[in-house]
C-alpha cells in the first residue's frame, strides 16, 4: 500500500490511483535545470499509451501488441524483452484493440503481471522475462480482450475485461479477481446482468441479457484496504442509441457507473450511475481516486472521479456511495439536470435522437472532453487535476443489425468533430479542490492535452499536449516552470522515480489518437511513423 518513494509499481503508482510521487529533488526551484539523461525507442508501432514501471533500478515497459521490456533505469540499456504471440483476430475493431493497449502490466513480488489482447493473464519472471504461468480468462474468439492492466492488492489481481461492444460478447462483461501467486480465478462479476438486483433487468426495459452489450470496465481499478473494497468504472450501453437498442428511457444498469465490490467475494456493496440513458458513447470507465479529506470538520474518505467523457466530476462517499458534490468542467449538453441532494443525473432529451437517421449534436465529442488520459490528486495542494478538451460532434442511429465478426455493435453514423460553442481552443485543464469541487485554477490553450497528469512532492504538475510540448507547472497555480518540445505528441503517463539518490522524470511521446489537430489552426504534427519513445530527464549536475 505504501511503496518505496523511489519506485513506481502500478499504473498510478499507488492503489488509490493518485498519480502522485512524494519525490522532491525535482521541484519548483530545480525543474528549470532538467537535462536529458537518456531516451529509449519502444520498438512497436501503434498508439503510444505507455506507463513505465520502476522497481529497484529496473524499468519495465509494456506497449501495444503485448510487448514487454525490462530496461536499466539509470542507463537505458535493455535487460530483456518478451512478446506474447496473439492469435489472428477477425474484424477491424478486434484488431484495433491490440493497437491501443495502455497500462497492461503491474509488479508483484518477483513477477511482472501482464494482461493480453487475447484475454489472458500472464506472469513473467521479473529478472529473466520467462513465463511463470499463463491463464486464459475470457474467450478471445468472441472478442474479449484486455486493453488496460491489472490492479494488484491484498494478494489478488483485479482485471476489467475489454471488448464488450463486439458482436460476440453479448450478455456478459466481467470484472475478475485472481490469486496473485497462481492466477487462479477467485470470483467474477457481470456488469451487464446481476440476478441479485432486479433493478438491472428493469432498467433495460425488457431487453434480455443476451441482447445487451457494453458496461465495459475499460480502466484499472482502485482499492481501499480499510474498507476492503475494489472500485471500477463502467462504460456505455451498446448499441449507442436507445432507438437502436430498444431500451426506451431505461437507465441501462450497470453502464456508466461506479461499482464498489467486496475484494474477497466480488459482492456488490454499492453502485452509483453517473450518466443514465446514455445515447452518445459518453462512457464512464475511467479511474476512481480514493481521497481522504476533511469536509465540514469531519474526515471523509471519498471516491473522486471524472468518470466519463463529458467531464463531470463527482465526489462520493467511499464506504456507502453517498453523493457529496459534483462539478461540471467542460461544456456539455447531454445532461438535463443533476439533483443537488442525491447527484441523480437526468439526460437532456433534446439531444437524444428519436428515429433512425435523426442527426443530433452532442458535446463533448465521442473521443471525449476527457478520454483515457488519467487524472491525478496531490495531497500537498489538495487539488484534483483533469486534462480535457472543448469539442462537439453529431450522430444518428442506424437500424439494428448484427455486425460482422470482430466488429463493434455501435450501429451509428457520425458527423465531424467541431469546437464547443463559445470556445476558440481545444485544450483545457482543470484543477479542482477536493473538499468543495470548486476550481483552484483552469487552463485553456490551443492544442489538446494528450497525456495523463503526474503530480509530485516537489510542487509540480506534469502534463503534455498534442503540439509536442511537455510541461512542468506549479501545482497550485498552473504557472509553467519548465517546458520541452519533443518529436511527437506527448502520450501515455509521465512518471518519476529515484535510483541511487537521483530523481528522474519520464515523458512518453509518439503516435496519438486524440490530438484533434485540425481544430487548432497552424498546428502540424510531423509524421511519427511508429517512432514511439520515452525521454528520461534529471537535474543537471
Amino acid at each position: 500500500m505504501n511503496p518505496n518513494p523511489g519506485d513506481w509499481l502500478q499504473w498510478r503508482r499507488t492503489v488509490d490511483n493518485h498519480g502522485h510521487s512524494p519525490l522532491k529533488q525535482i521541484n519548483r526551484d530545480t525543474v528549470s535545470s532538467l537535462e536529458l539523461a537518456w531516451s529509449y525507442p519502444m520498438g512497436v508501432p501503434g498508439l503510444h499509451e505507455v506507463v513505465p514501471l520502476v522497481h529497484d533500478g529496473v524499468m519495465f515497459l509494456a506497449t501495444n501488441q503485448n510487448f514487454v521490456q525490462a530496461v536499466d533505469a539509470v542507463t537505458g540499456d535493455m535487460l530483456w524483452s518478451y512478446t506474447h504471440e496473439r492469435p489472428d483476430f477477425e474484424g477491424a475493431y478486434h484488431v484495433n484493440q491490440a493497437a491501443r493497449q495502455k497500462n497492461s502490466i503491474a509488479l508483484w513480488d518477483d513477477k511482472v503481471i501482464l494482461t493480453t489482447v487475447d484475454a489472458r493473464l500472464i506472469a513473467l519472471n521479473a529478472v529473466t522475462g520467462q513465463v511463470e504461468w499463463d491463464i486464459q480468462v475470457n474467450e478471445w474468439e468472441k472478442g474479449y480482450s484486455y486493453t488496460a492492466g491489472p490492479l494488484i492488492a491484498a494478494g489478488k489481481i483485479f482485471t476489467g475485461t475489454s471488448g464488450c461492444s463486439i458482436v460476440g460478447t453479448n450478455g456478459g462483461c466481467y470484472i475478475t479477481a485472481h490469486n496473485a501467486d497462481t492466477g487462479e480465478e477467485l470470483w467474477r462479476f457481470n456488469t451487464l446482468d446481476d440476478p441479485n438486483n432486479p433493478e438491472v433487468d428493469a432498467s433495460w426495459n425488457g431487453v434480455p441479457a443476451e441482447n445487451r452489450w457494453g458496461a465495459t470496465p475499460w480502466a484499472t481499478a482502485s482499492y481501499d484496504a480499510e474498507l476492503n473494497m475494489v472500485y471500477y468504472g463502467t462504460g456505455m450501453p451498446v448499441p449507442y442509441t436507445e432507438v437502436t437498442r430498444g431500451t426506451g428511457d431505461g437507465d441501462t444498469l450497470y453502464t456508466n457507473s461506479t461499482l464498489a465490490l467486496d475484494a474477497d467475494t466480488g459482492e456488490l456493496k454499492w453502485y452509483f450511475q453517473h450518466l443514465p440513458r446514455d445515447n452518445w458513447d459518453m462512457d464512464s470507465p475511467f479511474e476512481r481516486l480514493i481521497v481522504e479529506t476533511e469536509i465540514d470538520g469531519v474526515m471523509r474518505k471519498l471516491i473522486v472521479t471524472t468518470p466519463g467523457k463529458n467531464g463531470v466530476t463527482f465526489a462520493l462517499d467511499a464506504a456507502t456511495g453517498e453523493f457529496v458534490w459534483v462539478k461540471e468542467t467542460i461544456y456539455t449538453n447531454m445532461i438535463g439536470d443533476i439533483d443537488s441532494k442525491t447527484g441523480k443525473v437526468t439526460a437532456n432529451v433534446d439531444t437524444i435522437p428519436t428515429d433512425f437517421g435523426d442527426m443530433k449534436q452532442f458535446c463533448p465529442a465521442i473521443n471525449g472532453g476527457r478520454l483515457w488520459q488519467a487524472t491525478a490528486y496531490s495531497p500537498d495542494s489538495g487539488n484534483f487535476y483533469l486534462p480535457a478538451a472543448n469539442t462537439c460532434q453529431s450522430l444518428a442511429p442506424r437500424q439494428f443489425e448484427l455486425a460482422p465478426v470482430g466488429q463493434s455493435m455501435a450501429v451509428v453514423q457520425y458527423g465531424p468533430t467541431v469546437l464547443a460553442p463559445g470556445f476558440d481552443n481545444v485544450g483545457s485543464l482543470h484543477a479542482l479542490n477536493v473538499k468543495t469541487g470548486e476550481h483552484a485554477f483552469e487552463l485553456q490553450q490551443g492544442p489538446r492535452f494528450t497525456s495523463s497528469v503526474l503530480v509530485t512532492g516537489g510542487g509540480l504538475m506534469v502534463v503534455g499536449d498534442a503540439d509536442r510540448w511537455a510541461y512542468a507547472m506549479n501545482d497550485e497555480t498552473g504557472e509553467v516552470l519548465w517546458k520541452q518540445r519533443l518529436h511527437a505528441p506527448i502520450g501515455g503517463s509521465p512518471i518519476t522515480y529515484e535510483v541511487d539518490g537521483v530523481q528522474y522524470l519520464v515523458i512518453p511521446a509518439g503516435q496519438s489518437g486524440t490530438t484533434q489537430a485540425s481544430l487548432t489552426p497552424g498546428m502540424v504534427i510531423p509524421p511519427v511513423n511508429g517512432s514511439n519513445l520515452i525521454y528520461v530527464f534529471k537535474v543537471r549536475s
